[in-house]
């Protein structure tokens, strides 16, 4: 997988959370959202991602990945 569709994919799951009035509930979904979705090697490449600078990504979206915690490799 790609890190710009990867990164596609995560705007798209932020552009639907960002209508929460609240702030860290939006924070929070988008976060779930990955954790409960998107496999290990998926995850491990958008929080290698943010960790350079997270390019292309909404700030909150680089929120909630820095909430998610880390893959161990399999």
């Amino acid at each position: 997988m790609h890190i710009e569709n990867l990164v596609t994919m995560l705007n798209q799951i932020e552009s639907f959370f960002a209508t929460e009035p609240d702030h860290d509930l939006a924070v929070e979904g988008i976060r779930l959202h990955v954790q409960r979705f998107w496999e290990p090697r998926m995850r491990r490449l958008i929080i290698a991602h943010v960790a350079a600078g997270g390019e292309g990504l909404s700030p909150l979206a680089v929120e909630a990945i820095q909430r998610l915690a880390p893959v161990k490799a399999a």
